[in-house]
C-alpha cells in the first residue's frame, strides 16, 4: 500500500511540476512578447483624400464600438458575467460585419471612428475586419493598436488567444497627419503582458482658408479596472484637448469612454453591482466652453452577462458612448441610433457640429 500511495505522489510531483514549469513558459513567452509601444507613434492615413474641413459648414461624425464583429445580440461574454468567448462559427461574424457595414454605407457621415476592429484575432475566426469595412466604405483610413497579444490565456477552459485588434479612424476629409498617443496602463506584472495597451488615435485635418486644424481624437478608454485607470486616461485625454484648443485648434474627441455621461443614471441605473461598473464622467472635468455630447434617451451599450432581451427587467444597459468638443465647436445634433444590439453590444452614436468661424 505504502508503494503505492508513494506512486500517486511521484506522479502527483511530476504532473504538477509539468504544469508549472508550462505556466512559467508561458508567462516568460509573453514577457518576451509584449507589446510595447513608444508613447508617440506616427501612423500611415491609406487612401488619404484631398476635400479640406471648412468652418461654417456642417461635418458629421459616426462612432461605433463594432465588438470585434462578436458581440451581437445572441452573445454573452465572460468578463461581464456571461459564459460566451467567442461565437460558434465564422458565420456569425461575417454576418455582423456585413450588417455593420451594409449600416455605415446608408449613413451620410464625413468621419468613422470605430473601436473593437480585429486583424488577425482567434476570436474573431482571424477575419481582418479592417479590411473588410474597406473594402466598400470610402475615406482615408487610419489605425492603431491598442491590443496586440500572441496569446490571451484566459479563460482556462477556452483561451481568448491571439488578439489583434485596435482603432479605425475613416475619413472623408484630408488628413495631415496621424498619430497614436500611448495612454496610462493600470495594470503590473504579470496582468500587463497580455492585457490591452491603450491609446488615442489622433488625427490632424487642415481647415480650409485657415493656419489652424481640427484634432480629431478616437477612443477607447479602459475597461475592467478599479477605476483609476480610467480617471487617468481621461486626465491624459483631457490634457490634450486643453492643450490644442489653447493653440486656437479645433476639437472633436468620441467613442467609448466606459465612463457613465453626466444626468443618464436615473434612467439607465446600475441595477447590479456584481458585474461591469462603468466609471463616471463629470462637468467638473471640463473647462469653460467645453461639452459632452450624447444622447441620454437612448442606451448606447449593454452588459453582456445575458443574451439581449430587450423588455428583460435585469437587462443592464448604458450611456458611455459620445463626444467631447471644444468651445469653437458648435452641437447642432447627437443621435444613438437604436440598432437594438443586432450586431454589436453597442449602438453608432451619430453627431453633426459646426466649426465657428474665429479668423
Amino acid at each position: 500500500m505504502k508503494h503505492v500511495v508513494r506512486k500517486i505522489l511521484i506522479v502527483s510531483g511530476i504532473v504538477l511540476g509539468a504544469v508549472l514549469i508550462l505556466m512559467l513558459c508561458g508567462i516568460l513567452f509573453l514577457s518576451v512578447t509584449e507589446y510595447k509601444p513608444s508613447a508617440v507613434e506616427s501612423l500611415p492615413v491609406e487612401n488619404n483624400q484631398n476635400r479640406l474641413v471648412e468652418t461654417g459648414k456642417p461635418l458629421s461624425v459616426l462612432s461605433m464600438n463594432i465588438g470585434y464583429g462578436a458581440l451581437d445580440r445572441s452573445q454573452d461574454f465572460f468578463m461581464d458575467g456571461g459564459s460566451g468567448v467567442r461565437p460558434s462559427s465564422a458565420e456569425s461574424i461575417t454576418n455582423n460585419m456585413k450588417g455593420m457595414r451594409d449600416f455605415f454605407e446608408t449613413i451620410d457621415a464625413d468621419i468613422f471612428l470605430l473601436q473593437e476592429v480585429d486583424l488577425r484575432s482567434h476570436r474573431s475566426y482571424r477575419i481582418n475586419e479592417q479590411a473588410y469595412l474597406l473594402e466598400t466604405l470610402r475615406g482615408g483610413s487610419a489605425f492603431a493598436y491598442n491590443f496586440n497579444v500572441p496569446f490571451v490565456p484566459i479563460p482556462p477552459s477556452s483561451p481568448i488567444g491571439k488578439v489583434e485588434s485596435g482603432l479605425l479612424t475613416l475619413s472623408r476629409f484630408q488628413v495631415n497627419a496621424a498619430e497614436r498617443a500611448a495612454l496610462p496602463v493600470p495594470f503590473t506584472w504579470p496582468v500587463r503582458i497580455a492585457n490591452l495597451k491603450r491609446c488615442l488615435l489622433i488625427e490632424r485635418l487642415p481647415i480650409k482658408d485657415s493656419g489652424k486644424e481640427l484634432v480629431l481624437i478616437n477612443l477607447h478608454l479602459e475597461a475592467y479596472d478599479d477605476g483609476e485607470g480610467k480617471a487617468a486616461q481621461t486626465k491624459v485625454l483631457m490634457d490634450i484637448l486643453n492643450a490644442e484648443y489653447e493653440k486656437g485648434n479645433y476639437c472633436v474627441a468620441g467613442g467609448d469612454f466606459n465612463q457613465t455621461f453626466p444626468g443618464v443614471t436615473e434612467q439607465f441605473p446600475v441595477i447590479s453591482r456584481d458585474f461591469f461598473e462603468p466609471g463616471m464622467l463629470s462637468e467638473e472635468m471640463l473647462n469653460p466652453g467645453w461639452r459632452f455630447a450624447f444622447d441620454g434617451d437612448t442606451p448606447s451599450c449593454r452588459l453582456l452577462n445575458q443574451p439581449y432581451e430587450k423588455d428583460a427587467a435585469n437587462t443592464q444597459y448604458y450611456v458611455i458612448d459620445g463626444f467631447i468638443i471644444s468651445p469653437n465647436v458648435e452641437l447642432s445634433t447627437v443621435e444613438t441610433i437604436n440598432m437594438d444590439f443586432e450586431f454589436s453590444d453597442h449602438n453608432p452614436v451619430f453627431l453633426q457640429v459646426v466649426l465657428k468661424d474665429t479668423e
